[in-house]
């Protein structure tokens, strides 16, 4: 089996081609810059949008995965934010669907984001791939948008598609505000989220990662949506001290009522990066377990003591272990 991989130098697709690799699969890889990789070719791609890019790298694939995108971030300074990521995320996905397609790949699976479902859920209520899609943002919107050009595209062309939505994604090499968090554990800055009781999915890239090789062969997962998490939901609070667990460090917590965070936060003009911290988001893996027989091989244990393990490094590791 041939597969690409574009963003297959990103986080996520890093991991991805190793995984492939060590499955067998001949992999393709496609990055806007031309880099060294663990897959048997890599083409740099500058414009997704390039009718005229795709030939040599789809040549012979059976299946694609598509991770680039333009992501979403927290400061944005575009002035028009829906146009930018229309360009990328929608405009550019569509070209290389139907490039896809009439190339002959078999499937295409596109990985899109939980916020399309929402950015919040109440507790035991978490997102189903049945619920009315609710995307909020600019990134939110594009990804929806994309998704269903895709499934017209699988209609249109008999080319199966597979969308997966993950919540945020943790491992080694995880940057932003997750690399954020387990810097303030790691120093031992004290942090005022000792008491904070909502409940939150995540996701361990090794567990993404193996849902999409399923993805990639199943039969059953041909033009179906899918929820992924690690299959088990903890608060902030169980997640710092997890992560100082895990680090070999004490979690300096203390308990300060959440509406007192919320006003300062406010203030601070970090409203809405509290919600995200503090707030509910559960997702329901269900479906990927019963219809794909999927498990998450990976506990949230284990997968942030594999991402603690590259995040402090041989040096720290030594303190940690003496």
């Amino acid at each position: 089996m041939k597969i690409l991989v574009t963003g297959a130098s990103g986080f996520v697709g890093q991991h991805l081609v190793k995984l492939l690799k060590q499955q067998g699969v001949c992999v393709v890889g496609v990055g806007r810059k031309l880099i060294t990789s663990d897959a048997d070719m890599f083409f740099s791609v500058p414009d997704f949008a390039d009718i005229n890019a795709w030939q040599k790298p789809l040549e012979g694939c059976d299946a694609l995965v598509h991770l680039a995108a333009r992501v979403h971030v927290m400061q944005e300074k575009t002035v028009n934010p829906l146009a930018a990521f229309r360009k990328v995320n929608v405009d550019a996905t569509l070209n290389l669907a139907k490039n896809a397609a009439q190339a002959g790949v078999k499937r295409f699976v596109f990985i899109s984001s939980i916020k399309v479902n929402g950015e919040r859920t109440e507790i035991a209520k978490p997102f189903t791939e049945d619920a009315v899609v609710n995307p909020q943002d600019a990134y939110a919107v594009s990804k929806n948008e994309a998704e269903q050009c895709l499934l017209q595209i699988a209609q249109q062309t008999g080319m199966e598609v597979v969308i997966i939505r993950p919540p945020l994604i943790y491992g080694a090499g995880v940057k932003a505000n997750f690399a954020s968090m387990m810097r303030a554990v790691k120093y031992g800055l004290p942090l005022p989220l000792g008491n904070i009781q909502n409940k939150r999915s995540f996701l361990y890239v090794g567990n993404l990662v193996s849902l999409i090789a399923k993805c990639i062969e199943h039969p059953k997962a041909a033009n179906q949506v899918f929820l992924v998490s690690d299959g088990y939901d903890v608060s902030t609070t169980e997640l710092l001290q997890a992560c100082a667990k895990a680090s070999g460090v004490k979690a300096r917590l203390f308990s300060v009522p959440l509406k007192l965070i919320e006003m300062t936060a406010a203030i601070l003009g970090k409203r809405v990066a509290v919600q995200r911290l503090c707030g509910n988001l559960q997702v329901d893996i269900s479906k990927a377990r019963n219809l794909l027989g999927w498990e998450p091989p990976i506990s949230v244990e284990d997968g942030l003591k594999a991402t603690v393990l590259r995040f402090v490094g041989d040096k720290d590791l030594q303190e940690i272990n003496s």
